[in-house]
């Protein structure tokens, strides 16, 4: 029988802890195909953020650091200048990444480091049971923001990808979707051309998944799906933000 689908080589046999609906375990999958498929996982170093993802390190096969809240894009950039060999990438969440972590994303953007940034975003703290997150939408409820987020109390939301494209130190930005088949594939394709950017020492690469929390959203995984196509992608566009015609 010809095998058609299995579990790509670079990620581990073991049962993930994400809630049910939850997005994560996509994003995960496609890290993982893009170093199967690019031969690299020998090569590859990851480095783990805060959040729900802080222990994606039981579950890729390749060599993973833990960082600090909001770090990883410091500890990649040291990892990355001391062994500019090898290939090295971030998982981070719209938490880590654009709160605490705010700076250590622009600069290394801005400096160009040549480090592969998996930015997941599902507009909430996911792992501190759901306050408001930089990317939580405008009106969207959250533990801390019970009727809803408000421009003028709480600030508008951050458009990571359209901020760090202002940059001239950024080589390739893409925001895609994990909330159908289509938008999987597509954003397949995204990850894998991040880490050929950085392969061909390219200079910075980031790619934002928009992502699910049924949990702290208060709604079922199918109900998520639908909410990441109606609410975020009108607030948060599709598209490559920096290096359109960029080829690797």
């Amino acid at each position: 029988m010809a095998i058609v689908f299995q579990k790509p080589k670079a990620l581990k046999d073991t049962p993930m802890h994400y809630c049910p609906g939850c997005t994560h375990g996509i994003a995960h999958r496609l890290v993982a195909e893009a170093l199967d498929e690019l031969d690299i996982e020998g090569k590859t170093i990851g480095i783990a953020s805060v959040g729900c993802s802080y222990n994606s390190y039981d579950y890729f096969g390749c060599d993973m650091i833990q960082a600090p809240h909001g770090r990883a894009p410091a500890v990649a950039t040291g990892v990355k200048r001391s062994k500019p060999d090898n290939v090295v990438f971030t998982y981070q969440g719209d938490g880590d990444l654009a709160a605490i972590g705010t700076a250590e994303i622009v600069h290394a953007a801005a400096r160009g480091e040549k480090i592969t940034v998996i930015f997941i975003n599902n507009t909430i703290y996911g792992m501190t049971s759901g306050q408001m997150a930089p990317t939580t939408l405008l009106n969207q409820y959250s533990t801390t923001t019970p009727y809803g987020r408000i421009a003028d109390q709480h600030g508008f939301p951050i458009n990571v990808c359209e901020m760090l494209a202002t940059l001239e130190g950024p080589a390739y930005i893409e925001r895609v979707s994990l909330h159908d088949v289509k938008h999987i594939k597509k954003a397949k394709q995204a990850v894998k051309k991040a880490f050929k950017v950085q392969i061909a020492n390219k200079g910075f690469s980031l790619v934002e998944l928009l992502s699910t929390c049924p949990t702290n959203w208060g709604l079922s995984p199918v109900e998520s799906l639908k909410r990441v196509e109606d609410d975020m992608i009108p607030h948060y566009p599709l598209g490559v933000f920096k290096g359109k015609d960029l080829e690797v």
